[in-house]
């Protein structure tokens, strides 16, 4: 008892151990951001001030972006063992940096989303404080979600401060109610479509491999069809999403571009399926090996378009205030300096490295189970939502969206599997009766066979339905399968509940923050 007494102690000294160096080396790169801003900076007095507290906030913010929003970015492949953590983690940090410092822009607009008025605010001082109090309240929210592991939008929580610290300064007439309509209804947009998407896909790929008798031969047809569908969406998204800060293309041109890569890939690709098949499993094993290569290629294509956005949460409020400070008034749009830049770009990777995995877990595995076919359903999703909401014009979030896209193929897959549960049942008492190993190898015979055949088999049962007397009793408990869970639900509770209060919260905690710094400035 003492020795697991010691045992136990050892442990929780060790994690104590490790939570003081994840403290630590936050701190240090907040306070870098201070000395970095003191020493190079040529800013005195009272506005000098509030420009390093900005910055150090900023860092703040950055890492809590790293440490929640990048998680649906690589999650899927560490879900599905495609990578481990470290990799992971690696490659995520590496694309999101470079997203952010190549193709992150070199103007912001100052509010984010055109959620406020900006002709409300137009004393410097004001506005900068604004901007600090919503840089302040989003990062503390998003510390907040990803204490409990819950995945949010980052963009909804700056939203959401920038909303609140605007109210605070300017009152009910200086919010632009039909945009934040537009944000209220991506809650229920975003989700919605990335998990018909991924689900969708998922389907397509269990009746077109899975479900054939001779998986071998269907995984050569789709396998490379399906990555050059993916190579197709991944550049059109990439153009669009990712480069769109510094290559200015219509959706027409990065379409075209899209399909043509697409089509070289699947070409490319054919050959090396066929020769991959050659030393494979006929099993799901096997056929989800196929998939590992694209949804490591997956990961960092996504962590570089989200480095590219994204990091305008992060900075963009900053930018806003170094802009004010320099031109001494209002602006629409901010230029951003490189060192603003670097102190998103490094501040993501930071927070990914030190906070990240918890959400990686959580997104991964706690939600439901993901191996490689699901994972690139999900990931495929992620690219294909975008795009299409934003030709529609419907708002969305990347982070709803992935998340969206595991519901999605978590609840298809309990679908798909209570109906197989009925089949059998069905088929159960259909021979009720009948010699048990008969039986047995009839229900093998279904097992094994493609969709077309056992659809087949059930429709020669029904018009033999007439013949078999099923008892009331016996026809009610067919329709009482066992309805398997295969989605988390206290998982989908928390994580709807804090999508739902991520802009009320922040919004409050930013015009808290607000009053706050107003009395004392009093």
């Amino acid at each position: 008892m003492e020795f697991k007494n010691i045992a136990d102690l050892q442990k929780a000294s060790s994690r104590g151990q490790k939570e003081i160096f994840k403290l630590g080396m936050g701190l240090l790169f907040v306070l870098a951001i201070m000395l970095y801003t003191t020493v190079n900076l040529e800013v005195s007095g009272t506005q000098g001030s509030i420009l390093i507290i900005a910055a150090m906030i900023a860092g703040y913010m950055a890492m809590n972006i790293g440490a929640n929003d990048v998680a649906n970015n690589v999650a899927p492949a560490v879900g599905s063992k495609s990578l481990t953590m470290t990799s992971a983690i690696i490659i995520a940090a590496v694309f999101e940096m470079m997203g952010a410092l190549v193709a992150g822009g070199d103007v912001v607009s100052t509010i984010r989303g055109g959620i406020i008025d900006q002709k409300m605010i137009t004393d410097g001082n004001r506005f900068i404080w604004v901007m600090t109090s919503a840089l302040l309240a989003g990062a503390l929210w998003l510390n907040f979600a990803t204490m409990v592991g819950a995945p949010v939008s980052t963009t909804h929580s700056i939203v959401g401060a920038v909303l609140g610290a605007g109210l605070a300064a300017g009152g009910i007439n200086v919010v632009n109610w039909p945009v934040m309509g537009g944000i209220v209804l991506s809650w229920v947009v975003s989700p919605l479509l990335g998990g018909l998407v991924a689900a969708g896909f998922l389907y397509w790929i269990k009746r077109s491999i899975t479900y054939q008798t001779d998986m071998i031969a269907a995984a050569k047809r789709t396998v490379p069809l399906l990555i050059g569908i993916m190579s197709c969406a991944f550049t059109t998204y990439l153009i669009l999403k990712g480069l769109n800060k510094i290559w200015k293309v219509d959706f027409l041109t990065a379409a075209v571009i899209g399909i043509v890569i697409g089509v070289l890939t699947w070409l490319m690709v054919r050959p090396l399926v066929n020769l991959r098949a050659k030393s494979i499993e006929p099993n799901k094993a096997g056929i989800n090996s196929l998939f590992t290569v694209p949804l490591i290629f997956s990961a960092a294509l996504l962590s570089f378009a989200h480095g590219a956005n994204d990091v305008a949460n992060a900075v963009g409020p900053l930018a806003a205030i170094v802009d004010t400070v320099i031109q001494g008034s209002v602006s629409t749009k901010a230029d951003i300096p490189l060192w603003v830049m670097i102190v998103g770009a490094l501040g993501i990777s930071l927070g990914l490295t030190l906070y990240g995995p918890k959400l990686i877990r959580t997104v991964g595995g706690e939600i439901t189970e993901l191996d490689q076919m699901r994972a690139f359903c999900i990931a495929m999703s992620a690219s294909i939502t975008v795009i299409v909401a934003s030709q529609l014009g419907l708002p969305v979030s990347s982070t709803h969206i992935a998340i969206g896209g595991i519901f999605g193929v978590g609840f298809l897959r309990e679908r798909l599997k209570t109906q197989y549960a009925r089949m059998i049942e069905y088929i159960r008492m259909h021979h009720s009766g009948e010699d048990k190993e008969m039986v047995e190898q009839f229900l093998l015979k279904f097992s094994q066979a493609d969709m077309a055949s056992k659809k087949s088999i059930l429709k020669q049962l029904k018009i033999n339905e007439a013949e078999v007397l099923l008892s009331k009793k016996e026809r009610k408990k067919m329709k009482r399968v066992y309805r398997e869970e295969l989605v988390k639900r206290s998982a989908v509770y928390k994580i709807f509940a804090a999508w739902i209060i991520t802009v009320p919260a922040s919004a409050l905690m930013a015009a808290g923050i607000f009053y706050l710094v107003s009395l004392t400035g009093k």
